[in-house]
């Protein structure tokens, strides 16, 4: 049975406000996995821009008197270097989480606005177990 046309806007915005905290939570799970994740990289790659004398050249003791502008390049490269397997790393933990967490399972399709009886109405509507992203 199709809802009135009030009743089809307030489910619309409530689909969508679902859809969207469910989004949000997935790009706040994906910053945080990747920002643990690629924090070797972030930090050889700050160290060896930080101390080179073409970029930042930086007055640290460190930087004085271990790391010259040939080993500041080294510590560049070795992070761009280390970069692409850590990527593959974060992305795989992320997705696994993401599909032990059923989060993109949580994402409802519109057409549940335009009709009575759909699977917002069932309590556990918000993460249905029946539906599944993949196989």
């Amino acid at each position: 049975e199709p809802r009135s046309p009030c009743c089809c806007l307030a489910w619309t915005l409530l689909i969508a406000t679902m859809n969207c905290l469910v989004f949000l939570l997935n790009l706040l799970l994906m910053f945080v996995i990747f920002t643990i994740v690629l924090l070797p990289t972030i930090v050889v790659v700050y160290f060896g821009f930080q101390c080179h004398s073409q970029v930042l050249h930086s007055s640290a003791r460190y930087c004085k008197s271990i790391l010259d502008d040939n080993s500041s390049s080294a510590l560049i490269i070795l992070g761009f270097v280390i970069m692409s397997p850590l990527l593959v790393v974060a992305m795989a933990i992320y997705c696994s989480l993401a599909r032990r967490l059923q989060l993109l399972v949580c994402c409802q399709p519109y057409s549940l606005a335009l009709y009575k009886g759909g699977h917002c109405c069932h309590p556990r509507a918000l993460c249905s177990p029946q539906l599944k992203a993949w196989v």
